[in-house]
């Protein structure tokens, strides 16, 4: 009986040495010191958590009870796009090409939600349900990076936070007394 081969084909292994680099104040010189290490600019995800992200547009946003079951369906199609801090939006395609790498392939500036995505939920009695649809995304940390001017260490230029959507869309349920 022959075998199945499967092969798996992996992505290059991404060049981080020279986030190991020890971090320096300003363009601080080290008297005559040089190093060897190319003069560059990159970014680093410094932190990351899940999180939702509801769409912002009517139709995917529901409250239901007290009690009984709730039947919800998208009503309207749109598009969940990033939030990046103010002064990082001309940081987003660095930002998301390295938390495509770092944290996860699904990661993109904007998701599309579309029509008929029906839930249906039983809500615990005396309580309200609330159903939003949107996408399971990340929170993350950034740090933009240069080479410092000796080449030994690198400089921090700019940092901030992204709140980035994937591919993956979903309701997220909560329960409340009010």
């Amino acid at each position: 009986m022959a075998s199945a081969v499967e092969f798996v084909e992996e992505a290059a292994p991404e060049d981080t040495s020279l986030e190991q680099l020890p971090e320096t104040s300003t363009n601080s010189e080290s008297g005559t010191q040089a190093c060897d290490n190319p003069r560059r600019t990159w970014y680093e995800i410094t932190s990351k958590s899940g999180v939702h992200m509801p769409a912002k547009f009517s139709g995917t946003s529901f409250k239901d009870g007290p009690g009984g079951t709730m039947v919800v369906k998208v009503e309207r199609a749109g598009k969940v796009l990033r939030e990046v801090s103010a002064g990082g939006e001309v940081e987003v395609s660095g930002i998301v090409a390295k938390a495509k790498v770092s944290v996860s392939a699904k990661i993109g500036t904007e998701v599309g939600i579309t029509v008929g995505h029906e839930y249906r939920r039983n809500v615990t009695s005396g309580k309200y349900g609330h159903l939003q649809y949107g996408s399971w995304g990340y929170n993350v940390k950034w740090a933009k990076y240069e080479t410092s001017a000796d080449r030994c260490g690198k400089k921090l230029v700019k940092s901030g936070t992204a709140k980035l959507p994937t591919s993956e869309v979903g309701w997220n349920y909560w329960e409340t007394n009010s």
